[in-house]
């Protein structure tokens, strides 16, 4: 049987072959562009792929699905140039020449030199070229890979520009914060398809603190999961349709959801007064921990449609610096950034400075000192599962991050419209799955914090000013030092 199994599969690999050299020899893709070359043009560029790693099958699925289309096209009476492209650009280009060299974070990398560094991912982008190729062949994949658009490329690398300094020139790239769920030893965020790929359960200490009026002795009880970021505190939210109530226990009094004050306290309380969280809108209270000092409005309470009274205390600490909606909801009320963590995930300012954030036992010091402040209500330990880089098994940290955004926002109304008019087929993924995200369209973080990958082309002065570059020949005009636009190297560390 194994006999007849093997003749089999040589026979197949026998047959594969001659009709992959047959369609080598006709050149089909060569014919039907110059028998199209008066018809109307459809333009079919890839979505590239990175070339340092092998080829999968769910390349070939994809590749299908896009020559299905290139070819219909091409039977419609079009001629349809299909450019290949190489994504060499990127974190997992990074990651592979961090391996080979033994790095382990960024400080590695900048320690070992950001050009040597660079140069590598260059040499090593394209080493599974080949495997690509003849995936493409046999597949009968009808794509031009003798001429491809290369993203390290200056040519494609200024094409980006043109489109980002366009984009500028309009008023459309502002600077603002990213909250990533961000790996502090690999020094990137992570998409959340990555973080889908980490979760592990682990027990955390959660905590009820203390905060207390500013204009009288009671205090707003706030549930968090993770103390850490109590130093960066800035806001108390509720819910403006929430009913709240104020109670008095143990000679104290407190602020609590109605609907959770008996979860919270027990049913020995006294009840004071009732009101709407709305009520309570731009109440100030004094600062938990005094670590690090603002010069801007902080320190009062917000409303949040996002509150809900299914858990906690339904007052939720808000630190713009660790959280989306909190970061959202401090644009709104102008709120300040707080952050006193540095990118490897270690306190700054702070009694445990240098210390890993989610380090075993940083929770119990920081509940230790809220204790001994008279600001902890109470304390629990709750198993959950908490996301952890799939690379390297790090906690992540949701981290606010500087970043240059695209206001797509802006053109949120223009791009649903436009969606309306396309024909979908199945009918439900235009209206539902793309019509969904186009409703709940958030701008675009378009930068990262990383060295190998198209520079962003905008330079800011000490003085605040911001200039954005559009071409190499412009940024050879506008270049202190002489710049040769052919020959220039426009990554880093050169493009600094």
């Amino acid at each position: 049987m194994s006999k007849f199994k093997s003749l089999v599969d040589s026979s197949v690999k026998q047959a594969e072959a001659e009709v992959s050299k047959y369609w080598n020899e006709v050149n089909i893709l060569e014919k039907t562009l110059e028998k199209g070359k008066n018809d109307p043009s459809f333009v079919f560029y890839e979505g590239p792929p990175t070339a340092n790693g092998n080829p999968g099958i769910h390349h070939v699925i994809a590749r299908t699905l896009k020559d299905s289309v290139c070819r219909y096209k091409t039977m419609n009476g079009y001629q349809v140039k299909r450019k290949a492209g190489w994504d060499t650009h990127g974190l997992p280009v990074e990651i592979q020449v961090e391996k080979e060299l033994g790095l382990s974070d960024k400080q590695q990398i900048e320690a070992y030199g950001i050009d040597k560094f660079n140069e590598k991912c260059r040499d090593s982008v394209f080493s599974f070229e080949k495997q690509w190729r003849e995936m493409t062949e046999r597949m009968a994949y009808e794509i031009d890979l003798d001429n491809p658009y290369i993203t390290l490329d200056n040519n494609y690398i200024e094409s980006v520009w043109w489109i980002l300094d366009k984009f500028n020139k309009e008023g459309y790239i502002y600077e603002g914060h990213k909250i990533l769920p961000y790996c502090p030893r690999c020094g990137t965020g992570l998409a959340s398809h990555e973080v889908a790929q980490g979760y592990k359960e682990v027990k955390n200490n959660t905590v009820i603190a203390k905060f207390k009026r500013v204009d009288a002795d009671e205090y707003f009880l706030a549930w968090t999961t993770t103390p850490w970021t109590l130093p960066s505190n800035v806001a108390l939210t509720v819910g403006p349709e929430v009913d709240y109530v104020k109670v008095k226990q143990n000679d104290e009094v407190y602020y609590v959801a109605k609907a959770l004050a008996n979860k919270v306290l027990g049913e020995d309380y006294e009840v004071l007064a009732e009101m709407k969280g709305k009520d309570l809108e731009h109440v100030e209270y004094e600062q938990l921990m005094p670590f690090v000092t603002t010069e801007e409005k902080a320190f009062f309470v917000t409303c949040g449609d996002y509150v809900t009274t299914e858990d906690g205390t339904g007052i939720v600490h808000t630190a713009p610096a660790f959280g989306e909606d909190d970061y959202n909801l401090g644009r709104k009320y102008n709120l300040p950034v707080l952050q006193p963590v540095d990118e490897s995930g270690k306190f700054t300012a702070t009694p445990w400075e240098g210390k890993f954030v989610m380090e075993e036992g940083v929770d119990v010091e920081i509940i230790k000192w809220l204790a001994h402040e008279n600001k902890l209500f109470s304390k629990e330990k709750v198993a959950h599962n908490y996301p952890h880089c799939w690379r390297c098994q790090t906690p992540l940290v949701y981290y606010a991050k500087p970043s240059w955004y695209i206001e797509m926002t802006r053109l949120k109304d223009q791009l649903i419209a436009n969606n309306n008019t396309v024909e979908w087929y199945p009918n439900f993924v235009g209206e539902g799955r793309f019509g969904n995200w186009l409703e709940n369209l958030n701008d675009w973080a378009i930068s990262r914090s990383r060295y190998w990958g198209t520079p962003l082309n905008i330079w800011k002065c000490e003085c605040g000013h911001k200039q954005s570059v559009g071409s190499r020949a412009e940024l050879a005009e506008k270049a202190i030092e002489d710049v040769n636009p052919e020959t220039v190297e426009l990554h880093r560390p050169y493009v600094d």
